[in-house]
């Protein structure tokens, strides 16, 4: 079976890379979970939207890593969120995505979810928390979020 990829699948390719995998593998494992397409003409055209996409959010040596680095640690970052009550704790909890979407919308740069480590698996209330990027093996941003109820 050849497929496209759309995402990094450990031992067979990353996202835009067309692969031939075995019928079983592809059709139990890689298409439900949309880790792949099926390679058809089309889909060889949206190829190029994945890789423009992936490239985009790819740090692409030291020195842009310390670019980024200056930049991000440069942003007041704050994100708006539902609170439950009073109390400060929130509704639902900030994830990795949200805090992406909360740097790109205070204008930092696109990043990939993947390279946030916040304080725990998710931030379940208001106020300032530390959240590292890791942007390359040896350039870490640091800033804190500010996380705002509503």
């Amino acid at each position: 079976m050849k497929l496209i990829l759309t995402a990094d699948v450990d031992n067979l390719g990353a996202p835009g890379d067309t692969v031939e995998v075995k019928d079983g593998y592809g059709r139990n494992y890689l298409l439900p979970r949309r880790l792949a397409i099926v390679a058809t003409r089309g889909a060889e055209k949206q190829v190029e939207g994945i890789r423009r996409a992936q490239e985009l959010r790819a740090v692409r040596g030291l020195d842009h890593a310390k670019e980024l680095k200056a930049a991000i640690e440069a942003l007041d970052v704050s994100l708006t969120v539902k609170t439950a009550s009073g109390s400060g704790k929130l509704f639902g909890s900030v994830t990795a995505a949200d805090v992406a979407a909360a740097i790109k919308a205070a204008g930092g740069p696109v990043l990939d979810k993947r390279t946030l480590a916040l304080p725990k698996a998710h931030i379940k209330n208001t106020g300032k928390h530390a959240v590292a990027v890791n942007l390359h093996p040896d350039v870490v941003a640091k800033f804190n979020l500010n996380v705002v109820g509503a």
